[in-house]
């Protein structure tokens, strides 16, 4: 095994947070996690994923807006159920 290091980045808390809880559903934790970017990125010669400043639409203020007033209706038990037959006719 090859001699190892340490690196030390700067990351905002909550980033951090949400990055370790998603690796750990993994089964990595950070440092593994940033290991596989690192090699990735090597045997590439690139960054291993596309970078754009368009933002995903989904995200955006109108859209979000929708998504936490439906979450707050949804969690106050203001639910619309409709069986497939019923979404079937509403297509017609």
């Amino acid at each position: 095994m090859s001699e190892t290091t340490n690196l030390n980045i700067r990351i905002d808390k909550e980033l951090k947070e949400q990055a370790e809880n998603f690796f750990s559903e993994l089964g990595l934790n950070m440092s593994s996690a940033f290991n596989i970017f690192v090699r990735q990125s090597l045997r590439q010669g690139k960054i291993p994923f596309e970078l754009s400043i368009v933002a995903d639409p989904f995200y955006s203020h109108a859209n979000m807006a929708v998504l936490r007033k439906s979450i707050k209706e949804a969690n106050k038990g203001k639910v619309v159920t409709k069986t497939l037959k019923e979404l079937r006719a509403m297509e017609k």
